[in-house]
């Protein structure tokens, strides 16, 4: 198997290792420079050049695409893509990954644990958003920063002020996020490949930093993470359309809280506190996914007329509630059931001898129409009404004496 490994930085230990792990196992491996590369659009051919040559072909490719180079480096994937060349993350699952707001926004409508987050704008809005999130510490964080750069907590409601004034002068966008105080100071590493965490570790921030990461000086120790936090750390780099992913957890009270699903996680610390050969987990997955490649259903599905996917949710008290999937019905029309969602759960083509129950996701394809009636009417939210904040309140959020 021939694969490449889109990386600017050759000489790092992420890149090394991931090389070395390939060649062990046989496969012949290049580590490609991502901003070498060309791309050539034409009818029906997708290409790309190479320092100015045709690209020979490749059975796969593994992007270590870092944050300076965004947009051309899921540029270089896509067109990976369209060629038909399998990459275990896609330019999608990157874009998802790397901006905090937008990764935040795609994990929240799901079941899964993620710290109270609000996004804000208008100054006027500070105030009423921080005391939503339960009022001060919370943690404001820059949008695209990596490695624990633009984290920071503020201990008061006026020094968040101050701090997000700062920032949004600056052009930064911020996110302002609740501070877990039962995680203070510590953090859980999940290192996911495919449907599988191959390591966990903690990393332990040292003296009064509140930021655990590796790069701040934290300290880190190998764990064995329980059920949901394996089960949370899967289903969130699968939401964001990532095979080989770092996805950071807050231990919090009600469970795993997803803090950053990394699509490009370095290796040293995560190797060096379990002594785990994870470069050479990776390889062996991409090694047994290579043919097959990512399809963007998408666009397969653009000249089917009235055929599409659809979400099906079982609700209480529905007829189906209790059935198997063989005696529903449902395998009798014009479509058929590729996923069932439960929770945070995930079954993939569902046996008929798998009994329904209530608010089970069912992901259909097959004839719109036959799944129409089955699509309950949207649930509408209950206006929360704003609370105004009076001058005593503000003080007090404040930390005004």
């Amino acid at each position: 198997m021939k694969i490449g490994i889109l990386s600017t930085a050759p000489k790092c230990y992420s890149t090394q290792r991931l090389k070395q792990a390939a060649a062990d196992r046989g496969h012949d491996v290049k580590v490609l420079n991502t901003l070498r590369f060309t791309l050539e659009l034409e009818e029906g051919e997708p290409d790309l050049y190479f320092r100015s040559k045709v690209l020979s072909e490749y059975d796969a490719v593994l992007p270590r695409i870092g944050a300076s180079i965004t947009y051309f480096g899921t540029a270089v994937v896509r067109q990976f893509e369209q060629m038909d060349v399998y990459t275990p993350n896609t330019a999608n699952g990157i874009t998802n990954s790397r901006d905090k707001l937008r990764s935040m926004q795609i994990l929240s409508r799901h079941a899964i644990g993620i710290p109270h987050t609000t996004f804000v704008r208008d100054r006027a809005d500070v105030l009423p958003a921080i005391e939503r999130l339960g009022g001060a510490p919370v943690v404001i964080k820059i949008l695209e920063g990596t490695q624990g750069v633009g984290v920071i907590l503020a201990e008061t409601t006026k020094v968040a002020e101050g701090i997000i004034e700062t920032l949004q002068n600056a052009k930064q966008n911020v996110l302002v996020q609740k501070f877990i105080k039962e995680s203070k100071g510590k953090d859980v590493r999940a290192f996911v490949v495919g449907d599988t965490v191959v390591a966990a570790m903690r990393r332990v921030a040292q003296g009064d930093e509140f930021r655990s990461n590796v790069h701040r000086g934290g300290r880190t120790e190998r764990i064995e993470l329980p059920p949901e936090y394996e089960e949370a750390a899967v289903r969130a780099a699968q939401i964001m359309g990532l095979r080989v992913a770092g996805v950071d957890m807050l231990e919090g009270d009600d469970g795993p809280q997803i803090m950053e699903v990394n699509s490009s996680p370095g290796l040293e610390g995560i190797e060096g506190a379990t002594g785990l050969d994870i470069a050479g987990s990776v390889i062996d997955y991409i090694a047994s996914q290579v043919n097959f490649p990512e399809i963007d259903v998408r666009q397969r599905l653009t000249v089917s007329k009235g055929v599409g996917v659809a979400e099906i949710v079982i609700p209480e008290g529905s007829e189906l509630v209790g059935k198997t999937i063989a005696d529903s019905g449902l395998r009798e029309r014009d479509f058929t059931i590729l996923n069932l969602h439960r929770g945070i759960k995930v079954i993939s083509n569902p046996k008929a001898s798998r009994e329904l129950e209530a608010d089970d996701s069912l992901l259909c394809y097959g004839k719109l129409e036959a799944m129409r009636d089955l699509i309950p009417d949207k649930k509408r939210k209950k206006k929360r009404k704003a609370k105004k904040l009076d001058p005593q309140k503000i003080e007090a959020l404040e930390g005004i004496s």
